[in-house]
């Protein structure tokens, strides 16, 4: 049997020893593992009627575990995604446990054995050449922040860097010149550099003698002169996106996060034929099967491939009715 000390050293340890130490996680892992216990601990103590510091392992089982989840999915609204990742962590640690506690070898199998709840999988949101246009024309060039925050949408377009590694860049991280690129850091501490095209470079080179910071100070620095937030980054995109609606009415039948520019990277190089294998080492991607879901997005890709299998007595292109009334039934 536990003592009431087992599970709130085996969580210290957990985060101290295994993913610090031993794994080295990021940044990023420690505090998404960070905020799903804080979630179960306060999930348990409303539940159980007992602190966290005199929780045990036993009161962590396979049906508790599930309890919780529906309840963050009940109370909180949360996806099958989201609901997902929670199981995650909570499996990291019951791994951890199974090697540190035989005697719990049955409980971790249990919580382990939990698979993940499928969910309905849609078509990528990303945006068009003329939407990304009428994005980039709406920061105001004549103020310091329209200039950040113009530079920083054409190089998140341009690149397809995850909000994550464009919040840390470092002045240092742009190379100019010849063989313009920039260096970031991605998930599993994975370095790589991206190519720059001309307009980005010129934007970026304009950006830097602004700045006039040292080498290692944030790229894009917030009033403060801290590195933006995530949610700042959001923040902008978010302003920007409802100023350029009124030029291209597109935008509003469309969910615009800082991820959606990172699709749209990939997209535009899919639809210029670039191979999945190099866009998926041009996004840092672990494998190329990753970027299937760019196919699937792709209307341009298939009717490609639709045009290639048209008889022969038939002109190509998309079927539109002549007549408005067909027209009609045909939207029906």
């Amino acid at each position: 049997m536990s003592s009431p000390a087992d599970f709130p050293a085996l969580l210290g340890t957990f985060f101290t020893d295994r993913l610090m130490r031993q794994r080295r996680a990021s940044a990023h892992t420690i505090a998404s593992y960070r905020d799903t216990f804080r979630l179960l601990l306060r999930f348990a103590q409303q539940r159980l009627e007992r602190p966290p510091s005199r929780l045990r392992l036993d009161d962590l089982d396979a049906p508790f575990i599930g309890a919780f989840l529906d309840d963050l999915q009940k109370r909180c609204n949360n996806g099958p995604r989201t609901r997902n990742t929670r199981l995650a962590a909570i499996r990291s640690f019951f791994r951890y446990v199974a090697l540190e506690e035989p005697a719990h070898s049955a409980l971790s199998q249990r919580v382990l054995a939990m698979p993940n709840q499928r969910g309905d999988r849609k078509p990528i949101a990303f945006l068009t050449s003329s939407e990304i246009d009428a994005l980039l024309a709406t920061p105001d060039r004549d103020t310091w922040s329209g200039r950040r925050d113009r530079t920083l949408l054409l190089l998140m377009v341009q690149t397809g860097l995850r909000v994550s590694e464009t919040i840390g860049l470092r002045c240092d991280d742009i190379v100019l010149g010849t063989g313009a690129h920039v260096r970031c850091r991605g998930k599993g501490r994975k370095e790589r550099c991206t190519p720059l095209r001309r307009d980005a470079t010129d934007a970026l080179r304009r950006w830097l003698r602004e700045r006039a910071a040292t080498p290692g100070e944030p790229l894009f620095p917030n009033a403060r002169g801290a590195a933006l937030s995530r949610d700042g980054v959001a923040y902008l995109l978010a302003k920007y996106v409802a100023a350029a609606r009124g030029q291209c009415p597109t935008l509003a039948r469309k969910r615009i996060s800082p991820h959606v520019l990172r699709h749209s990277t990939a997209m535009e190089l899919l639809e210029h034929g670039v191979d999945r294998s190099v866009i998926a080492l041009w996004l840092g991607h672990e494998s190329a099967e990753t970027t299937q879901m760019y196919l699937h997005a792709s209307l341009e890709v298939k009717e490609k491939a639709l045009a290639r299998t048209a008889p022969r007595n038939l002109p190509a292109g998309r079927y539109r009715p002549d007549d408005h009334v067909l027209a009609f039934l045909n939207g029906l």
